[in-house]
């Protein structure tokens, strides 16, 4: 069940309280339809927020290599799939079978869905941890500004 139903918000008469966010009130309400229907946690993640305006996503990832992670982005949602050649297979690279395999090498699929100014600068992968680097660019139009008043005599 999805966040709007369990504490009966109705989201489909968002657009009489917001001018213009039909947009965002469509993307809240797929948003919490895509978590609500995958529920995993694998794999962990963090966001980050390392400056005013720049994010970083960090994911656990050990195990998989750069081949085994693809990142896509798609009507500012940002995809990250990964799967590893290990899965199917219960031998290592070097032929030795697992007596305990609790490191997890599964197939993932993690989805964030960005605001419309928000740009990927970069992704690393180091040490275990995938690292997707995020910057909120606020046009010069949305920054504050002082408004000079006139005076008319």
């Amino acid at each position: 069940m999805s966040f709007w139903k369990t504490y009966n918000i109705d989201t489909t008469n968002f657009d009489r309280f917001f001018v213009g966010a039909d947009t965002l009130a469509k993307r809240l309400s797929e948003s919490t339809a895509f978590y609500a229907n995958n529920v995993a946690n694998y794999p962990p993640y963090n966001i980050r927020k390392v400056e005013d305006n720049k994010y970083v996503i960090e994911m656990a990832v050990a195990g998989f290599t750069k081949q085994d992670i693809e990142l896509t982005l798609e009507d500012n949602k940002l995809l990250i799939k990964g799967s590893t050649k290990l899965e199917s297979n219960p031998k290592d690279g070097d032929g030795a079978s697992y007596l305990y395999k609790g490191i997890a090498d599964r197939s993932f699929s993690r989805a964030f869905t960005l605001a419309d100014n928000v740009e990927i600068h970069n992704a690393e992968l180091m040490n275990g941890m995938l690292k997707v680097w995020l910057e909120h660019l606020i046009p010069e139009s949305k920054k504050p500004r002082k408004i000079e008043i006139e005076t008319k005599e």
